[in-house]
């Protein structure tokens, strides 16, 4: 894939504005450097010795961070900010890391926040904007959700929203959301180059999920798997300490199980993880329902935990979208949870069954350190990239290093788990579930 991608990043123009910034251009003299632009990363990190071909510009990734010239002169900016999509961990503290640096290191004092995603750019909305300074956004990362607020859809209003940045004079989009938010970017952007307009489009990529492309980790995903440990470890308490007893839990994963599987890992106390990627079979002599009676002979309880996308191949008998784009699905948890008790009350053995949905709970959480700490470094390096005349971009974690990915690039298709990866292997190893929970010849 690495080779068949074109990595240039579009800027609006060149940078010959001196930044506000004081960095140093001497590496080794202890002191913070500005980014240049002849170093960049690779995407993938495998190595083969001797065998190693060279490297064409657009196929290697271009440095977040301060440059030692910028394209806006920071008086004259106006940045607008908007989230769009479900909630997430991090979500404020984004927010405030951008208009932080906005204010603090660049000076650029005229900072709008839209309310209620793309639906606040539109005229019929009458939503309004909120200014930002840095004391007005001083706290809001100690409480969850957005403080500018939320919804889907909207993004498709591609002419009306140009229309309102141009009446807002706006320079630079901030655009917090989802793959499906950034194909909105990506429409709004073209449409930004087609009335030759100089405003500059940046995204932050937000997804609990962990499922965008190209990308290492999306905030909120480190503080989806605490909290969901955190579910786990009490579904374990009342699993064992019951009759027979099991816990299920059902997480976020609409089409990966990565929230499944890290679960899995850091708590030690799950039994099964079923997630869309891997396929299995309920009934017969190899199902899921089988190697569960037997893991309740063997040791009279257990937890299982299931991504919410699995199984939808067989639960979705139309499909129906929501105003964002994506599939309603059908609820993963509620079936499994009738099937069990089906299962066992049709052999005649007790169980107490427990499931717990912490969804929309660790949706509305706080971000944890670890993604605090991600969140603040990523609205920083979009300030950079917007100040840099960057455009068409999104900020993204790649082998560690933070980097500028075109839009177009990280929307393509969805990160997966992949079951032959030691991610998944360790997964098994943590559960001791199956291999496979699948019937030879398509049986049921």
């Amino acid at each position: 894939m690495e080779g068949k991608q074109d990595f240039t990043i579009e800027t609006l123009g060149n940078p010959t504005v001196q930044s506000p910034i004081k960095m140093s251009k001497i590496q080794g003299d202890k002191s913070a450097d500005y980014v240049t632009d002849d170093r960049f990363v690779r995407l993938s990190s495998f190595i083969m010795p001797g065998k190693q071909p060279s490297v064409e510009r657009s196929q290697v990734l271009e440095r977040a961070g301060p440059r030692e010239q910028i394209y806006f002169t920071p008086a004259h900016v106006h940045a607008g900010i908007v989230t769009c999509g479900g909630l997430c961990p991090g979500m404020n503290d984004v927010i405030r890391a951008i208009v932080r640096c906005l204010w603090t290191n660049y000076g650029v004092n005229r900072i709008s926040g839209i309310r209620f995603g793309y639906r606040g750019f539109l005229p019929e909305s009458q939503f309004g904007v909120k200014q930002l300074d840095p004391d007005i956004v001083d706290d809001i990362h100690k409480i969850g959700g957005t403080f500018l607020g939320s919804a889907r859809g909207g993004g498709k209003e591609v002419e009306k929203i140009v229309d309102a940045m141009q009446k807002l004079n706006l320079n630079m989009m901030f655009v917090i959301g989802g793959d499906g938010t950034q194909r909105g970017t990506l429409d709004i952007a073209e449409e930004i180059s087609r009335r030759k307009l100089k405003i500059a489009m940046i995204g932050i990529p937000k997804t609990v999920d962990n499922d965008f492309a190209l990308i290492d980790r999306s905030f909120g995903f480190s503080t989806a798997v605490a909290k969901a440990v955190e579910v786990v470890s009490a579904a374990h308490v009342e699993a064992v300490s019951a009759i027979n007893g099991i816990g299920l839990v059902k997480v976020m994963g609409r089409d990966s199980g990565f929230i499944a599987a890290h679960t899995a890992l850091a708590s030690h106390e799950v039994n099964f993880v079923l997630i869309p990627e891997v396929p299995f079979n309920l009934e017969g002599y190899n199902g899921f329902l089988t190697h569960l009676e037997d893991r309740i002979k063997k040791r009279r309880h257990a937890v299982i935990v299931v991504a919410e996308g699995a199984m939808q191949d067989q639960l979705l008998i139309e499909k129906k979208f929501d105003a964002g784009g994506n599939v309603k699905m059908a609820d993963v948890g509620v079936y499994l949870r009738s099937r069990i008790l089906k299962h066992f009350e049709d052999k005649g053995i007790e169980i107490n069954l427990k499931y717990i949905d912490p969804s929309y709970a660790i949706r509305s959480a706080t971000a944890n350190p670890d993604d605090s700490i991600y969140c603040e470094r990523l609205g920083n390096a979009a300030v950079h990239a917007a100040m840099a005349g960057r455009t068409k971009v999104v900020i993204g974690l790649v082998n560690n290093r933070f980097v500028h990915l075109p839009v177009k690039s990280v929307i393509t298709h969805r990160n997966k788990v992949n079951p032959e990866s030691s991610l998944w292997r360790d997964t098994l190893d943590a559960t001791h579930q199956p291999r496979m929970m699948v019937n030879r010849f398509g049986q049921d």
